[in-house]
């Protein structure tokens, strides 16, 4: 769990190493969402992903739902399945870090 920029983010990882994060819950004012740390590598047939950049893939979660998709369903089987280690059999646990030591301004409420 950490806060980086403008977003409070839960990464779910298979170790205690963030380059090791599966997916993520990105929350910020405007919504939540479920992000792919190494989206562009995932098959999405169903173009339900977001983002063009080098890596991350992203979903905007409209409400729990969004999760029992059939093709998010799919996407997020495929993750653990591309994953370097596999999921830990035991019960995981938090970690809690600030990954932006120096973080930039945060933005105003719009008014």
């Amino acid at each position: 769990m950490y806060d980086n920029y403008n977003f409070l983010v839960f990464g779910f990882c298979t170790t205690d190493r963030a380059s090791d994060c599966l997916v993520s819950l990105a929350a910020q004012a405007k919504g939540v969402s479920l992000c792919f740390y190494w989206g562009k590598t995932l098959p999405d047939p169903h173009k339900v992903l977001s983002g063009s950049g080098n890596q991350v893939r992203w979903i905007r979660l409209e409400g729990p739902a969004t999760l029992a998709r059939p093709e998010v369903e799919a996407l997020l089987k495929a993750a653990v399945a591309q994953a370097k280690h596999p999921l830990p059999t035991e019960k995981g646990y938090t970690i809690v870090k600030s990954i932006s030591a120096k973080q930039r301004p945060r933005r105003a409420p719009s008014q």
